[in-house]
């Protein structure tokens, strides 16, 4: 009699039920459905190998079938990407292969059971089928192991999700930016603590709000929109501004000590020697999320 068979692709911590038409992470059901999951179902299938896009439409997207081939393919791409939380700029699973298609590129592991119940051995057979044999028979194989998480390769550490740093990274400029506008609001305030310093100090640090800020609002604007809507080059472009960067940061991190008589010198030192490191956490949040083309 025919059997039934179920076949279960496993990578990472994600496993691909086709019977059931389910992706799972960590047996938690995900959504994906349609031409993603199968777009997903078929580069697994030739795990390690090209599969170009005129593979894929020949087999998800009949001739008769009236779309925009690419804008589906792309969009069916990156929901598998969402789904298992990859990135075309730094792939765990799915690589893009320019003007060629798509490869996956983790380690695939396959299991394939049978619904229907072994049947019990006769004779003799029987006889030698001990109890510690029914036992090992009985129980299912161990599930592979993980892969291990892929690793940055000029950071050697392990790759965060994309969503994660450039979130952090748009957080650094909102709080930028709400130095410099609340400076210029309390710019009055500024002058004072210069004065009470010495005279000519309040007239110095207000020409240095006034133009630092100037610079630095049109430069987070910038950062914060090129992160929000993920300019590729923007890994680039941060590497060529960021001596200029670090002198504008450098220069804010000693505003904490303006407000010694209200916070005191200890909360004022340690708020300082925060801001002196924030630049290159910035540096290390857009190396993680826009890797270099060599790292490509």
């Amino acid at each position: 009699m025919p059997q039934n068979r179920t076949r279960i692709t496993r990578f990472g911590v994600f496993e691909l039920d086709l019977s059931a038409g389910e992706l799972r992470k960590s047996g938690v059901k995900l959504r994906l459905q349609g031409q993603p999951f199968q777009v997903l179902a078929l580069l697994l299938e030739h795990a390690g190998d090209v599969v170009t896009r005129e593979e894929l439409q020949q087999k998800l997207w009949p001739s008769d079938t009236f779309v925009d081939f690419d804008h589906s393919l792309n969009t069916a791409v990156n929901k598998v990407r969402e789904a298992l939380g990859d990135s075309a700029s730094s792939p765990r699973y799915v690589e893009t292969l320019a003007r060629r298609g798509y490869r996956f590129i983790a380690e695939v592991h396959q299991d394939i059971s049978s619904d229907a119940p072994e049947e019990a051995p006769h004779g003799a057979a029987a006889v030698l089928l001990t109890a510690p044999d029914q036992k090992r028979s009985a129980s299912t194989p161990p599930a592979p192991p993980d892969p291990p998480p892929a690793l940055h390769p000029e950071l050697e550490v392990p790759i965060p999700r994309r969503a994660l740093t450039r979130s952090l990274f748009a957080l650094t400029q909102i709080m930028y930016l709400s130095f410099y506008l609340s400076a210029l609001f309390l710019l009055r305030y500024v002058q004072e603590i210069g004065d009470s310093i010495r005279h000519p100090w309040g007239e110095v640090l207000v020409g240095a709000v006034l133009i630092t800020a100037g610079v630095g609002i049109p430069l987070r604007l910038y950062l914060l929109s090129a992160v929000g809507f993920d300019y590729q080059r923007l890994g680039e472009k941060f590497r060529q501004m960021f001596p200029f960067i670090l002198a504008l940061d450098q220069l804010w991190a000693i505003a904490p000590f303006l407000l010694i008589e209200q916070i005191g010198l200890g909360a004022a030192f340690a708020v300082s020697a925060a801001l002196l490191y924030l630049p290159f956490s910035e540096r290390t949040l857009i190396r993680m999320a826009y890797l270099g083309p060599r790292a490509r």
